[in-house]
């Protein structure tokens, strides 16, 4: 029997307009349950919150990537005197920022930031598997002004044990960090790799880290190439990775021939929804060779086994934020029943599955 190829998304989701003008408790539960059932009904196997527990309306264009944990978190300031933009001008790690997310002037602890809360919001609300996302060490020790710490790797093994702290307590079937920084900072890749691995080996089920070369405001910001990057992921201890290849195409997926085969990999598509044998054909390059079969005569059957046997996870892309709800939902049934056909849900399957009188 032809192992299932999962559908998933990376993690972040469109936000309801209505989320944005009132975040309360209960306004947020519903956003999340509105979110989670668009990829319940799409298909996928395995659905996120979108992020939208750390979303912040003061910062949209990052779901509260870095912010979220840089305001709870006890060590960081938030508020900032003239002298730390000059620190911060003399230290920047991105360029895409205008304002250093947080000054590190004491020891980080854990504050107020409770990621095991979080996570129980949101599971009672589905019964599908759950992944939960978490910013990973190095983005965060990237993106923080040091201004304590003997050096950045310090501060990112300190960040690495809390996250480790928190984590650890979730129960999700996948956990997720995300590293939207290392793409363009290979030289990191040593201390990068042991802060993020102490994380990785605390984590109860399967493990995942996504990299990408960032997404500020829906542009990618950071300049890398993945060829730099395979000694890296291969010292990685986690399941599998998720990767973008929105900035470069699928070229350089000869490369991963030399990634580690205990490592599945995930791929998040190309802005455009690419055609079914477009996909495959791509992906194709790397595992046709693997198992041993010839590119030239594997029908799309055999092009799905091999993913299958290679232990592929089809993501659909990573969500623009200025997309809605409906939009977001046709992608993510795109990419579900490509990868095991099912009859198709119609628009007035949904409509008709929210209606009040039915319910």
């Amino acid at each position: 029997m032809t192992a299932r190829i999962k559908a998933t998304v990376v993690g972040s989701y469109p936000v309801p307009s209505w989320l944005i003008g009132n975040t309360s408790r209960l306004v947020l539960r519903d956003a999340v349950m509105a979110v989670l059932k668009t990829q319940e009904l799409a298909g996928l196997d395995l659905i996120s919150d979108g992020e939208l527990m750390r979303f912040d309306p003061s910062h949209p264009e990052t779901n509260g990537m870095v912010d979220y944990f840089a305001s709870r978190m006890d060590g960081i300031r938030k508020h900032f005197a003239l002298s730390d933009f000059e620190h911060f001008r003399s230290d920047r790690a991105s360029g895409y920022r205008l304002l250093t997310a947080g000054m590190v002037v004491g020891k980080i602890q854990d504050g107020a930031l409770n990621l095991p809360r979080d996570y129980e919001f949101v599971h009672t609300l589905t019964k599908l598997p759950l992944k939960f996302t978490c910013t990973g060490p190095h983005m965060l020790a990237r993106v923080l002004t040091n201004c304590f710490y003997k050096n950045v790797p310090d501060l990112a093994m300190d960040i690495a044990v809390v996250l480790r702290r928190q984590l650890e307590l979730i129960e999700a079937a996948t956990i997720q960090l995300d590293e939207a920084c290392i793409a363009g900072y290979p030289e990191d890749a040593s201390w990068a790799a042991e802060a993020i691995n102490y994380v990785l080996d605390g984590l109860l089920n399967e493990k995942a880290v996504h990299i990408c070369f960032g997404n500020y405001g829906g542009q990618p910001q950071l300049r890398g190439f993945w060829r730099d990057l395979i000694p890296f992921l291969n010292s990685l201890r986690t399941d599998h990775l998720v990767l973008e290849f929105a900035r470069h195409g699928y070229d350089d997926l000869p490369l991963f021939n030399d990634l580690n085969p205990k490592i599945a990999l995930s791929f998040r598509a190309k802005p455009k929804v690419l055609p079914p044998r477009r996909l495959h054909w791509n992906l194709r390059l790397r595992f046709a060779a693997r198992q041993g079969s010839s590119t030239g005569s594997a029908s799309l059957q055999r092009d799905r086994w091999v993913m299958a046997r290679s232990g592929i996870t089809c993501v659909q892309r990573c969500c623009r934020k200025e997309l809605s709800l409906t939009a977001t939902f046709k992608l993510s049934r795109s990419a579900a029943w490509e990868q095991s056909p099912r009859p198709p849900l119609t628009e007035a399957t949904i409509w008709r599955s929210q209606s009040p009188a039915e319910s």
